[in-house]
């Protein structure tokens, strides 16, 4: 049986200095070369950091936040479509964060896109301002204000006490990013018919906040009802 032998490791940083260049050629060290740490006694940070994976549609998931025509836009709804003919591509619903307005958006598969850098902080709505609505970190207890129409639609989902995540981009803030469904209770509807539960009768509400949306017709005023906020459409009576 034949022992293994391990070179022995030897590092020219650890290494004293030589007094000349003959000492240094008497080691088999080219003396025009310099003194390079060796990968095991480098300090941290000396290597070069991997290089970050680049962005494409073949990355798109709901809730991701991408630049698209250059505006920071929130990826709402996605399906990677593969037709028997022709190439693959990626069919989205896109919300722009700064105007607020949602459409449908087409992308090449594999097409490459940049990441929206919005910061997201988690604080309370407080109560309206005239034209503003004013939120509060409750770490810090430093107020944000947004303008009605930079919250778009949001407002109509808004009541004071709600905890939501205010958005900011390129040094300003811009929206809220509301939950995907909100509880509110109806402040205006005709009178419901008990047992009424005919399926697909449908009558006009208005909830506490001003939002009209659809209910069914057994539902009265003061029920409490879940809303997708992503739609505005009623999903169902909250009982408990």
């Amino acid at each position: 049986t034949f022992a293994t032998q391990r070179t022995p490791h030897v590092c020219r940083l650890r290494a004293p200095p030589p007094a000349d260049e003959t000492a240094r050629r008497a080691r088999g060290v080219n003396p025009s070369l310099p003194r390079v740490p060796c990968i095991r006694h480098a300090p941290p940070g000396a290597h070069r950091a991997a290089s970050p994976r680049a962005l494409s549609s073949n990355d798109i998931k709901n809730g991701m936040s991408i630049m698209v025509d250059g505006n920071p836009c929130q990826v709402v709804e996605f399906l990677h479509v593969k037709p028997g003919k022709g190439s693959a591509f990626v069919r989205t619903k896109i919300k722009n964060y700064v105007t607020g307005n949602t459409k449908d958006h087409t992308f090449r598969a594999g097409e490459p896109l940049q990441a929206a850098d919005v910061e997201r902080s988690d604080q309370q709505y407080s109560y309206p301002e005239g034209d503003t609505y004013v939120f509060m970190n409750m770490e810090t207890f430093e107020e944000t204000r947004l303008e009605t129409k930079a919250l778009g639609a949001g407002a109509d989902y808004l009541v004071e006490g709600m905890d939501v995540r205010v958005l900011e981009w390129d040094g300003k803030v811009i929206g809220v990013d509301l939950p995907n469904t909100v509880r509110l209770a109806i402040a205006e509807t005709e009178p419901g018919v008990k047992g009424n539960s005919a399926t697909g009768a449908e009558k006009n509400a208005t909830l506490v906040t001003g939002k009209e949306i659809r209910v069914p017709l057994f539902l009265n005023e003061g029920d409490i009802v879940e809303v997708d906020t992503r739609d505005g459409k009623y999903i169902r009576r909250i009982t408990e």
